[in-house]
C-alpha cells in the first residue's frame, strides 16, 4: 500500500516531513500553503505532485489518506478536526491545539474516529534518548530522586529577530516553552516514566519589542540582514523568552528546567540529567552520539556502538556516521506509517518484546505537553505552585 500523503503548510517544518514520507516508503501527493501562489511555489521544493488552493480543501480531498499538518500554531485544530472527520489519518505538530482543553478534545474525536493520530516528538527517535530510558527500565539507576536540565536556543535573541511564533494570535500564549520546554517535558517523563504532577515557573520576555520588519528567523533560508527600516518601527512583545520551573512528580522527585530562546550560541541544545540513587544518565543534544552514565565509583561514556535492543531497532547508521534530527523523524515517520498501513496494530496499541519497543506519540501526548505548558502560564501568572491537570 502505498500512503498518500497531504502536507498543510510549506516552511522549514514541512521539507523536513515531506523527506520522512518520501524515506517511509509514501508520496507527497498535495501540498498547501497560505496562499494559492504560495502553494505553487511550494509544490516543488517539497516534491509534491500538486498545489492545493486552501489547506482546508487539502485536509478533505480524497486524493490523500494522512495529512500533515504544519502551519502555523491557531490552524492546528481547525485542521485536524477537519482532516479526521474527512476520515484521514493525522500527523499534526505541536502544539496539537493552543490549549490543553482543546488537545482533550481533539484526543477524544481522533478515538471516536480509530484513525492514526500522530505528534512528532521526535526526540523519542534518537537512539541514545532511547538507551537512556533502557537503562532506567533496567533499574540501573535506583529510586530516581532528581529530574534536572535545560533547552537553549539563540534564534530570537535579537531585537531585529522575529517569527510568526511571536504573535500570540497565531502561535499561542506561550511561546518558548510551548514550542522547546514541551519536548524537553515529553522526553524526560518518557525516559523516567515520572509525571510532572506541579510546578512552579517563572516567565522572562527579556525583549519588550521586536523590529516589525525585521529578520525572519527559523525558515530554513538563513538569516538575512534585516532592512534598513526595521528600526523604524516595533511592536510589542507579550509571548515568553525565557522560563524557569521547579517541578515535582507524580513518584516523589523534584526537578528544575531552564527554557530560553535568548541564548546566545546554544543552537538547539536540549540537554537533561536523571539522577538516580545508584547511577545517573545525561543526554546533550548539541552532541547526541554519546550518554554520560555517572556513579560514585566509576563513570562511563556510552557511545553508540553498543546499544540495548530498542535502541538499536531504529541505529540505522553506523557509530561514526552522525545521527540526525531528519534520522529522527526519518524513524517516527516509518512507525506511523506502519500502522496506518496495518490499522489493527495501531487500534491493539501493543509494543513488542514486553514494550521494549517505545509507540509513537500521538494526540495524548502533545495533549499532556499542552496541559503542563497551561500550568506553567497559571503558575507565572498567579506566583504559586499549580497542579499538572
Amino acid at each position: 500500500m502505498t500512503v498518500r500523503a497531504g502536507i498543510a503548510g510549506a516552511g522549514m517544518v514541512a521539507a523536513v516531513h515531506a523527506d520522512a514520507i518520501r524515506r517511509a516508503g509514501a508520496s507527497v501527493v498535495g501540498v498547501a500553503a497560505s496562499t494559492p501562489e504560495r502553494s505553487k511555489a511550494a509544490a516543488p521544493r517539497v516534491g509534491a505532485g500538486r498545489a492545493f488552493d486552501s489547506a482546508e480543501e487539502l485536509a478533505v480531498s480524497d486524493e490523500i489518506d494522512v495529512l500533515h499538518v504544519c502551519t502555523p500554531n491557531a490552524l492546528h485544530g481547525p485542521l485536524v478536526r477537519a482532516a479526521l472527520s474527512a476520515g484521514k489519518h493525522v500527523v499534526c505538530e505541536k502544539p496539537l491545539s493552543l490549549t490543553g482543553a482543546d488537545s482533550e478534545a481533539l484526543v477524544e474525536l481522533a478515538a471516536s474516529t480509530g484513525l492514526v493520530n500522530a505528534v512528532p516528538l521526535v526526540y523519542r527517535y534518537h537512539p541514545m534518548t532511547v538507551e537512556a530510558r533502557e537503562r532506567v527500565r533496567r533499574d540501573e539507576l535506583g529510586p530516581i530522586r532528581l529530574i534536572h536540565g535545560h533547552y537553549l536556543q539563540d534564534w530570537l535573541a535579537r531585537p531585529e529577530d522575529n517569527n510568526w511564533r511571536v504573535d500570540p494570535a497565531v502561535g499561542g500564549a506561550s511561546r518558548a516553552f510551548a514550542d522547546i520546554g514541551s519536548h524537553w517535558c515529553d522526553l524526560v517523563e518518557w525516559i523516567s516514566g515520572h509525571r510532572i504532577s506541579e510546578l512552579t515557573a517563572a516567565t522572562q520576555t527579556v525583549l519588550a519589542q521586536r523590529s516589525a520588519a525585521g529578520r525572519e528567523t527559523f525558515t530554513g533560508s538563513g538569516d538575512e540582514s534585516p532592512p534598513e527600516s526595521a528600526e523604524t518601527e516595533r511592536i510589542a512583545v507579550t509571548t515568553e523568552d525565557a522560563v524557569q520551573v521547579l517541578f515535582r512528580t507524580d513518584r516523589g522527585a523534584t526537578g528544575a528546567l531552564v527554557v530560553s530562546q535568548v541564548s546566545p550560541g546554544r543552537k538547539n541544545r536540549l540537554w537533561f540529567e536523571i539522577d538516580g540513587a545508584e547511577r545517573s544518565v545525561s543526554y546533550d543534544g548539541e552532541n547526541p552520539e554519546s550518554l554520560l552514565l555517572g556513579g560514585r565509583d566509576r563513570t562511563e561514556i556510552v557511545r553508540r556502538d553498543a546499544l540495548s535492543e530498542p535502541a538499536n531497532r531504529i541505529n540505522a547508521v553506523p557509530a561514526g556516521h552522525p545521527w540526525g534530527y531528519r534520522d529522527c523523524f526519518a524513524a517516527f515517520t516509518a512507525d506511523v506509517y506502519a500502522a496506518i498501513r496495518d490499522p489493527r496494530a495501531f487500534a491493539e496499541g501493543a509494543e513488542t518484546d514486553a514494550q521494549a519497543v517505545p509507540a509513537f506519540p500521538t494526540f495524548a501526548d502533545a495533549a499532556r505537553t499542552a496541559h503542563i505548558t497551561d500550568a506553567v502560564l497559571a503558575s507565572a501568572a498567579h506566583r504559586s505552585w499549580i497542579e499538572v491537570s
